[in-house]
């Protein structure tokens, strides 16, 4: 089993001897990225931007510094780094834009396999100009979404394409870069929402030929923050809506207000993290841990784990999963574990669409379990005894 050594001492959130699989909500804070927020507001540069003294000039350099370990984890060569509270609140600026640039007879594709906030900040926006929402059915039973399931909805009406980069419920990937390409030949626009996926995979953006990509540190061990990256054009040419003096081009002009200097430094000490770990022995890890999971839940009587063909169904697949026991509801068994001091989510967890392909109650949902950089297989030792103990 892949294994990442000297790790869990870097998070002092897990000195309370919990199991913690409620990463894919939110991870523990890496000891860096606290120490760097902590420095950063004892240092006396809280300031503002552009300004003449020194304390400003040290607020410019952090946040071109977050900038670029940014797009080094985002693989981008360039492009527009946009800071904000989260991804959903990022998406609700993109998509207030996009309204202003579609109308009548256009088209936005969307996938049941999203989290919500991939599906309903285009349905406002459709909503607003009068454009259309379709949407991209997943295989409930698999997990999958099928590229073409995709591309079959995309044709010369279709102005933008929003798909997932690693479902949040049970971390399945769809094949992007056929998605872009299939929608880049009719001049579409892709937002992948990249939150799942960045803290489990590399990513790299050219590669995988979208043209927004949206990601939140605080579920790789950072702040709570979003960052979204943009293409060079459609960060500065998109109808942002902003102040008056806010910049005219760049990420700047996406960020609604003084940027959380405290928080940029926290993000670029959790990107460091992942970079200086190494995404491959990160993505080697989950995988090794999620197949022990899905080995050890299936052969439970009454564990019933949803979209996996079976233990080996890892590959390009985050290291989720949701499960149900017979007899108990997903309140009830999160509860359970809870017990245990095993922490895990119940309930839809904003997939809002996803849970019916899967036959599950719309808002009771199942019981997810999710991976992270500092998961054991003591904890997940730990998680199928208090599930076998039910």
């Amino acid at each position: 089993m892949a294994e990442l050594h000297d790790i869990r001492h870097r998070f002092p959130g897990l000195d309370d001897g919990w199991a913690r699989f409620d990463g894919p909500a939110g991870t523990q804070v890496l000891d860096a990225a606290i120490e760097a927020m902590a420095d950063w507001q004892r240092s006396g540069n809280n300031a503002n931007a552009h300004g003449a003294f020194p304390a400003s000039h040290a607020c410019d350099a952090l946040e071109e510094r977050t900038t670029a370990t940014m797009r080094r984890l985002l693989g981008a060569d360039s492009g527009g780094i946009v800071f904000g509270p989260s991804t959903t609140a990022n998406l609700m600026a993109l998509t207030r834009a996009v309204a202003r640039t579609i109308g009548p007879g256009d088209e936005v594709v969307c996938t049941t396999l999203d989290h919500d906030s991939n599906v309903t900040p285009w349905r406002l926006a459709t909503e607003d100009s009068g454009a259309t929402v379709r949407m991209a059915e997943f295989d409930g039973a698999t997990g999958r979404l099928d590229a073409g399931a995709v591309v079959d909805l995309i044709g010369p009406a279709t102005r933008w394409v929003a798909v997932t980069g690693a479902s949040n419920v049970i971390g399945t990937m769809p094949d992007l870069p056929v998605i872009a390409d299939a929608a880049h030949a009719f001049g579409a626009r892709v937002v992948v929402d990249g939150v799942h996926r960045t803290p489990h995979v590399a990513v790299d953006v050219g590669a995988l030929g979208c043209d927004v990509f949206t990601t939140s540190s605080y579920k790789w061990y950072g702040p709570h923050a979003g960052v979204m990256w943009m293409a060079d054009d459609l960060v500065d040419d998109l109808p942002a809506y902003k102040v008056r003096p806010s910049p005219e081009t760049g990420g700047a002009r996406w960020q609604y207000g003084t940027a959380s200097y405290e928080a940029l430094a926290g993000i670029d000490a959790a990107a460091r993290f992942l970079l200086d770990t190494g995404m491959d022995a990160i993505e080697a890890h989950g995988r090794d841990l999620l197949r022990l999971l899905l080995t050890g839940l299936q052969g439970l009587a009454g564990v019933r784990v949803m979209a996996s063909t079976g233990p080996d169904d890892v590959a390009d697949r985050a290291p989720t999963l949701q499960f149900l026991v017979e007899g108990h509801t997903p309140q009830e068994i999160a509860g359970h574990l809870a017990s245990a001091r095993v922490a895990v989510w119940n309930g839809h967890n904003y997939a809002v669409d996803a849970m019916a392909p899967m036959g599950l109650d719309p808002e009771a949902g199942a019981v997810r379990a999710g991976v992270s950089v500092y998961t054991t297989e003591n904890d997940a030792d730990r998680l199928l005894e208090a599930v076998a103990s039910l």
